[in-house]
């Protein structure tokens, strides 16, 4: 029967062992992460995680813990235990009453004081250093550190070596050399931050500007060797029994050894490409933001937006070019400003995120400006850095107060009063007035309301004007007049009927026939008719924006009315029908002229209106343009091929110069693509430099070179053909019988 103890303790080891479990699973796993960051290869970094969880375990070895050395602990530690907790471990029958005594009272006392000691164990440490091990591992995938190591295994893999063939195989009397060693030391640019490494394979791909250096060592001794790239001849210079040629990849081409041999044989390789690759730039993409954002004058005036900026070898600087416009027309005004991320750019970076927040308000744009913004982009490229920039965002505070009107369309000069700018004004007034409305007293609110009604009739006033109106209510008003009596009675009897628009009685709009009209007879031409004695007709305007500014004075009547009883909310309904009738007259006014044309040179005063055209003439330019014809030697040597082929011919000096120059046309072509054309260039190649060329070699050449020819357009022409005297006579009788 086990002691009744025994669980108490068997917890804490469980506890107890966990921990340390955990502690090695630590270690591990930031050791695989290390190891799957540097390699990215999974199936090592799972050997990884075995083998290191393996090896922690063996030195912290949570699997050897027992319960002798979980209670020794739990005794050091644990004041209240008494040193007395190895009696838990001990079956009850086998204790004497004192000991079972002094072990129900442990029992009692673990069960309250254990919770609070805890096991000992390191795995904060063990996070800690998995997390050193995970950053390490990520800036070392980050920036590439590994690469240059793992290029320089890969270049010390065996590769193809340089093979020479003799150019004239009459000529060689002993065993020609062999290479004993071969690499290129490649060296980029400094701005990359990446070492030099080597390879052995001749066929090399490398960034532009990079420092190359080959090396070329031979088993015996020979006279001199020489590079030969893109018709260009570099001596190579001995160094330490090898011979060392440098130079700097700028563009990609083709290369090739020559070498003479002591006895003044000589011997040349095969082409080799050299593929240079350009320093992309950066590429930046503009998150969470639109193309066009505006703001009302009320509104919070953030832009808040992301940068994503990845580049090949690092990004140096990234910064937002924004541009503030202030006015329109010819008092617009810019102002540039540089603006910073909000998280700072990390020099070297290769992927980056960042964000900013632009505040309109501190930027000090007021309703109305505009701002445009972009983001740049510099690489860290030397000694001219790649440069790229975003697309142009767009944000606008919108101008809610201005309200300009012009009609250029229909005046020569702009004769519209500042009045005519007032009506969206009285609108915000009007709209602060009701919003102010609890606040104000009813004496006060009265008098506002009342003032804006006044406004608004000053405005309808003004606008009349420009109808053609000579007072404020017209002919009716100007009868009325005549009658003092009868407006002081009316006055009288309704104090606002000054202010009142009453269609049946001032009959303002003509809808009512007056008493004393209906007998005269209606004027048929009426209606066509422009008569500048009716001040209804005799107006600036035209036809249409006349019934627009008359339906806009019509509102303002309305608009006046409630203004003057104390009812503003129902007036702001004809405000705005006024405000947009003005608008469409603003919009309908305007003519625009797009400008066609040339500038002709200026006329000398003393030559205009004279009549004398003497010296005038008409200058006349005829030329023909003539496409040069492409690759005209290859052209030719497919032609002098097919000769050599079927006449068996030798190869003379000027056969060998036209092959020459058929193979540096090729040569250009087949930058864009050198794994296509690299065995035809080395055929041409050894048709330069051997002697002895197989009429295989010859036909495979030629039809290789067709096959880069372009296709020739069809050129139909007309050609004089003679007709025979049978022709003729039968042509004849099939005109007879037709």
């Amino acid at each position: 029967m086990s002691a009744p103890g025994n669980k108490i303790v068997t917890r804490f080891k469980r506890h107890w062992q966990l921990k340390l479990w955990i502690e090695v699973i630590m270690y591990a796993l930031g050791l695989t992460i290390f190891t799957y960051f540097v390699f990215q290869i999974i199936l090592f970094s799972v050997v990884v995680f075995v083998v290191a969880a393996g090896i922690m375990a063996l030195i912290i070895k949570p699997y050897a813990l027992n319960l002798q050395k979980v209670s020794t602990y739990i005794d050091q530690h644990l004041h209240d235990a008494e040193y007395s907790t190895g009696l838990l471990l001990i079956p009850e029958e086998n204790l004497s009453d004192i000991a079972k005594l002094q072990q129900h009272k442990i029992i009692t006392e673990l069960n309250a004081r254990l919770k609070t000691l805890k096991p000992p164990g390191h795995s904060i440490r063990g996070v800690v250093v998995m997390g050193l091990f995970v950053v390490i591992g990520f800036v070392i995938s980050q920036f590439d550190l590994m690469r240059p190591s793992q290029k320089i295994q890969q270049s010390n893999m065996p590769s193809e070596q340089i093979v020479f063939v003799p150019t004239d195989s009459t000529q060689v009397k002993t065993k020609p050399p062999k290479v004993e060693s071969q690499h290129v030391t490649i060296q980029y640019p400094k701005y990359t931050n990446t070492p030099s490494f080597q390879t052995s394979e001749m066929n090399i791909k490398v960034l532009e500007g990079s420092e190359l250096s080959w090396h070329i060592k031979f088993d015996s001794a020979i006279e001199s060797v020489t590079m030969e790239s893109m018709g260009n001849h570099y001596p190579m210079q001995p160094v330490d029994s090898a011979y060392v040629s440098t130079s700097k990849a700028k563009s990609t081409g083709f290369y090739n050894f020559k070498f003479i041999n002591s006895d003044g044989a000589s011997y040349v390789s095969q082409l080799y490409s050299i593929e240079v690759i350009k320093d992309q730039i950066p590429i930046v993409e503009v998150k969470d933001i639109k193309q066009f954002t505006s703001f009302s004058f009320k509104d919070s005036k953030n832009l808040a937006f992301n940068a994503s900026i990845t580049d090949d070898f690092g990004v140096a600087s990234a910064y937002i070019i924004a541009t503030v416009s202030k006015g329109s027309g010819e008092s617009v005004k810019f102002r540039e400003e540089k603006l910073n991320f909000d998280t700072g750019v990390v020099v070297g970076g290769k992927r980056q995120n960042l964000s900013k927040t632009i505040n309109l308000d501190q930027m000090k744009m007021e309703p109305g400006d505009e701002l445009y913004f972009y983001i740049e982009v510099l690489d860290q490229k030397r000694p001219k850095p790649n440069k790229s920039r975003s697309e142009t965002f767009f944000a606008v505070v919108k101008d809610t107060v201005s309200d300009q009107f012009a009609v250029e369309g229909t005046m020569g000069v702009d004769l519209m009063p500042d009045y005519f700018r007032s009506q969206r004004q009285l609108i915000i007034d009007t709209e602060k007035l009701l919003k102010d409305k609890p606040k104000l007293l009813s004496q006060e609110f009265k008098f506002k309301s009342n003032e804006l009604g006044f406004d608004q009739k000053v405005l309808r006033i003004k606008y009349a004007e420009f109808m053609g109106d000579e007072s404020e209510f017209g002919p009716a008003q100007q009868e009325s007049e005549g009658t003092h009596e009868e407006g002081e009675q009316h006055d009288s009897e309704d104090p606002l009927a000054e202010y009142t628009h009453k269609h049946d009685t001032e009959n303002e709009h003509n809808l009512v026939a007056e008493e004393g009209e209906g007998g005269e007879k209606e004027d048929p031409l009426h209606e066509y008719l422009h008569n500048h004695d009716d001040p209804e007709e005799s107006t600036l305007f035209t036809q249409s924006l006349k019934s627009k500014l008359r339906q806009a004075l019509n509102q303002m009547w309305d608009s006046e009315l409630y203004l003057r009883l104390y009812q503003p909310e129902k007036s702001l309904t004809y405000q705005y029908k006024a405000l947009k009738l003005i608008q469409e007259i603003k919009n309908s006014a305007r003519i625009y002229v797009h400008r066609i044309g040339f500038d002709p040179p200026p006329i000398k005063e003393n030559k205009r209106l004279t009549g004398k055209i003497k010296k005038v003439k008409n200058f006349r330019k005829e030329e023909e343009l003539a496409q040069p014809a492409l690759y005209p030697f290859i052209r030719q040597a497919t032609l002098r091929l097919e000769q050599l082929v079927a006449n068996k011919q030798i190869l003379s000096e000027s056969d060998r110069n036209l092959f020459e120059q058929a193979r540096n046309e090729l040569a250009i072509k087949a930058i864009e693509a050198p794994g296509k054309y690299l065995k035809t260039l080395q055929q041409l190649k050894q048709i330069t430099e051997i002697k002895e060329i197989p009429s295989s070699t010859l036909i495979e050449v030629q039809k290789e070179l067709f096959a880069v020819l372009p296709e020739a357009n069809p050129n139909p022409i007309k050609k004089e053909k003679v007709a025979s005297e049978i022709n003729e006579l039968l042509l004849k009788e099939l005109e007879i019988h037709d």
